[in-house]
């Protein structure tokens, strides 16, 4: 996975965040128009309309017991019963908001975390940068899934936990490329202007020098998000998530792997919705750092480009 380098286009002093945000969303769109971007669009968007959309058209309550437990699919239950009756398709459809809403917030706080320690460490130098970057490696020392467990096997599943542990888990990654994209950037004329006006290091740090790290942490914030939903999952089919009765992808393959040779969709269907989410969440972030670095463009792009460029041949 390639990471985006910062936005060239910023590189003005003064002002540069008003700046930066038009070609960080001439970007967006750039990407969302190239393959890689549709299809990641699609995918991630169509799993998010579900889990935003689901809770509101259930057939049937979520934790109802209505049928034969792993009861095969039928006209009134499409995709069947999970192991104690309850219909799979009411399930699934309630199953969803709750792990992107957990997903979610605990990205924000790792690459907040992550970007104010990278961009300290970066910048502030010596010994501010090596008490910062040796924190970052301690608790990178730890598998993120492991430092969660930790976390949670000392003060219980509880939801703020888990987004504390899962957001704490990513801050180190982020950490290391931001404050390698910030030593770039603090070189830079427009911030060296502003040290000799006398500006505090801390607006230093936000007005000059953040605006212009939009597209990388553009792009690890869609990584950290495919990386929140997986291990998020994860946690609550080890039984560290929602509790039962809760529906919740993670937990629901959990709860019906038993049933797998007789209903294979209260497996099957959860699994798939968490995998085309992060596929689709990847691939739109794989896009958008392609199109950063311009290795990728849209196809009216690339033909234009080879036009001028034909025109100019002659």
């Amino acid at each position: 996975m390639a990471v985006a380098a910062p936005s060239v286009a910023g590189t003005s002093p003064r002002g540069t965040s008003r700046m930066v945000r038009h070609p960080w969303l001439s970007t967006a769109w750039r990407a969302a128009r190239t393959l890689r971007g549709v299809v990641g669009l699609s995918l991630s968007g169509s799993i998010v309309l579900i889990a935003i959309i689901g809770p509101f058209v259930t057939p049937d309550p979520p934790d109802a017991l209505l049928t034969l437990t792993f009861a095969k699919p039928s006209s009134h239950f499409p995709l069947g019963s999970d192991f104690l009756g309850r219909d799979v398709l009411s399930r699934v459809l309630d199953g969803g908001w709750v792990l992107l809403v957990m997903a979610a917030l605990a990205t924000a706080l790792g690459i907040i975390a992550g970007a104010a320690a990278g961009i300290s460490a970066a910048y502030l130098r010596g010994r501010s940068d090596a008490l910062i970057m040796r924190t970052v490696d301690v608790i990178l020392a730890f598998p993120q899934l492991v430092f969660a467990l930790l976390l949670l096997s000392v003060l219980g599943p509880q939801l703020w936990l888990i987004v504390l542990a899962v957001g704490l888990s990513h801050a180190p990654q982020v950490a290391r490329v931001i404050r390698s994209a910030t030593l770039n950037i603090s070189e830079r004329d427009y911030v060296k202007v502003a040290e000799l006006q006398g500006m505090r290091p801390r607006r230093i740090m936000t007005s000059e020098i953040l605006p212009n790290l939009v597209s990388p942490l553009t792009v690890e914030t869609g990584l950290r998000l495919t990386y929140s939903i997986v291990i998020m999952a994860g946690l609550s089919f080890l039984g560290f998530g929602q509790q039962p009765p809760a529906a919740n992808w993670g937990l629901m393959i959990n709860e019906n792997r038993t049933g797998l040779p007789l209903n294979p969709w209260a497996v099957i269907v959860p699994a798939a919705l968490i995998a085309l989410l992060t596929i689709g969440t990847n691939t739109f972030t794989d896009a958008f750092a392609r199109v950063a670095i311009g290795i990728d463009r849209p196809p009216e792009e690339s033909a234009l480009i080879d036009e001028l460029t034909l025109r100019e041949s002659r």
